[in-house]
């Protein structure tokens, strides 16, 4: 989504695009992240020292009712934090490492087929999908299998004997 896009989406809601709103949408669809509320305003911050958290959170709270970011809680990896991206204008899925917490955009094929069965088996019409995936990347993968290992070798816990029972 363009900014002019944004502006006209924004214009036809009766609402301006402002520095500060103009400000927020770039941190989100510039800085290649999934960004929460605070991390946001603290960026937001750096830019303009007069923003405030409940201009972030209004401001947040309007964008997403507006159709004009989506909202996510990336399987609650980091806790219940919600995470901001600007709407685009291809579906795509989350994958999510849930041992360090990266985050992959897969965009492909697939969920356009998944998407099509949907609506042709339900008769259904998608206005919006969400796609989360959960599991562990590559170098986390190697880092449990090397844990697994190491517990599995290790030697046997040497358990304390065990007290009598005091007798009263």
């Amino acid at each position: 989504m363009t900014l002019e896009s944004i502006q006209g989406s924004l214009k036809q809601r009766g609402l301006r695009l402002t520095r500060q709103r103009q400000i927020l949408l770039e941190l989100i669809d510039q800085t290649g992240a999934h960004l929460d509320a605070e991390r946001l305003f603290q960026l937001a911050k750096e830019r303009d020292p007069k923003i405030n958290r409940v201009t972030v959170y209004r401001t947040l709270k309007m964008l997403k009712t507006g159709g004009l970011v989506d909202e996510l809680d990336l399987m609650h990896y980091g806790g219940d934090q919600h995470y901001y991206e600007t709407r685009v204008k291809q579906e795509h899925a989350h994958v999510i490492c849930l041992r360090c917490g990266r985050v992959e955009e897969f965009f492909g094929e697939p969920l356009q087929r998944l998407r099509h069965q949907i609506e042709t088996h339900f008769g259904f019409e998608v206005l919006l999908a969400r796609t989360e995936i959960g599991g562990y990347c590559a170098h986390c993968q190697t880092l449990r299998a090397r844990e697994l290992d190491e517990l599995r070798n290790a030697p046997p816990e040497v358990k304390p004997a065990r007290r009598p029972a005091r007798r009263k």
